[in-house]
């Protein structure tokens, strides 16, 4: 039964925490694999014969197979529920990259790592961000930004190992390893168990499963679940609201991680070491692990709660005029500040983007409304470096 329709309130807390614990595990291996997997391009390069660029589109399949399954994931999860959903994405991508350790040409990397694998994350993406919608109301914001801190904490956790891995055991054993440890998605998945209500009966009865169980209670419950079944529901875009949260992320998207790909390279061009040019996104990560909860716990507040979407706007706000500061920076110090405002700026967006969208959609239609955002962010998502890189040159 759709979440809206109960008739209580969501915990808040109890049981939610572990389910946030498993959300903070699948999220950040969903946003941070994809990243972590540059470290072995330069050895499948010399051992496959490919290109830098050739190599370059294994992480740009697996992030672009992880945004446009959204559609599909949301479908998946309405009808299953988030724990198998999550568990079997963890599964696809953890045996995609065993598989893929023994490939002998880039097209079978393509496949197993970059598709298969950019799927099976995209399941673990959506479910986690839907089960975390049903067990939060009021603490939502702070339970967001704990999952969310995933990504910057799982990208300083497996760039080093990673690299630790193919010095130890060549690209080939590190994804077989790297495969084995993304397999504890499954067990993130168990932990979010569906939502249960307290029965009203006085005899006693056993708690009832109001989540995600298969539903036979009439016409109205059936229509709901032929609603849950769209692949694409474009009368999302009938929602002002949703449209214009839509617009605006798409901006941002477009230029997000353009000064990520770029940073390095700006700050030796300033006349930086190669090195202490390195340790600007290590900064800018830190910094970003940090401030996501932190934002979280802020947003939750009785001042901040209710006006949400303007602490949204404002983090848009802030991370532009941080960018557009940029390039008046020729100095180490002063990069070292612009990087800890990035983090600072970048950490808080993306501890309120999806809780922003919970609030304009609701609990019954945020799975739906999610898949349709990913699936819409593939396009900048992919265009915005090169752009930047072509306009750089």
């Amino acid at each position: 039964m759709p979440p809206d329709h109960l008739a209580f309130k969501p915990l808040d807390g109890g049981w939610g925490w572990m389910v946030v614990i498993g959300a903070h595990i699948s999220i950040g291996f969903a946003y941070s694999t994809s990243k972590a997997l540059s470290i072995f391009f330069t050895a499948i390069q010399d051992d496959l014969g490919a290109s830098s660029s050739e190599t370059a589109w294994i992480s740009s399949i697996m992030l672009a197979a992880m945004y446009a399954g959204g559609p599909v994931s949301s479908m998946l999860v309405n009808h299953f529920g988030s724990r198998p959903i999550v568990m079997v994405g963890g599964l696809m991508c953890g045996s995609s990259l065993a598989i893929a350790s023994v490939g002998t040409s880039i097209i079978y990397l393509y496949f197993f790592v970059g598709i298969i694998g950019g799927f099976g994350l995209s399941l673990n993406l959506n479910a986690s961000l839907t089960i975390i919608s049903r067990y939060f109301l009021l603490k939502r914001p702070l339970a967001n930004g704990l999952a969310m801190a995933g990504s910057p904490v799982f990208l300083c956790f497996l760039a080093p190992l990673n690299q630790f891995l193919l010095d130890s055991y060549g690209w080939r054993g590190s994804l077989l390893i790297l495969g084995g440890l993304i397999l504890n998605c499954c067990v993130a998945g168990a932990l979010m168990r569906p939502v249960t209500s307290p029965s009203k009966a006085s005899s006693g009865e056993e708690q009832k499963m109001v989540e995600e169980q298969p539903n036979n209670y009439g016409a109205k419950l059936k229509e709901s679940c032929m609603e849950n079944a769209k692949f694409l529901d474009l009368s999302l875009f009938k929602d002002r609201g949703f449209v214009i949260y839509l617009i605006g992320n798409l901006m941002f998207i477009f230029g997000a991680y353009a000064p990520i790909v770029f940073l390095s390279a700006y700050a030796v061009d300033q006349g930086v070491e190669e090195y202490a040019a390195a340790y600007l996104l290590t900064i800018m990560g830190f910094v970003d692990m940090f401030i996501r909860p932190s934002t979280g716990f802020v947003a939750t507040t009785k001042w901040l709660r209710p006006k949400i979407q303007y602490l949204f706007s404002f983090a848009m706000i802030f991370n532009g005029t941080c960018h557009l500061l940029c390039p008046l920076l020729n100095t180490y110090p002063l990069l070292v500040a612009y990087a800890v405002l990035f983090g600072v700026s970048f950490g808080m967006v993306f501890a309120l983007i999806f809780e922003c969208l919970m609030d304009l959609m609701g609990n019954q239609r945020f799975a739906r409304a999610i898949g349709l955002v990913t699936i819409i962010e593939c396009l900048p998502m992919l265009l915005g470096p090169p752009a930047a890189g072509k306009h750089a040159n």
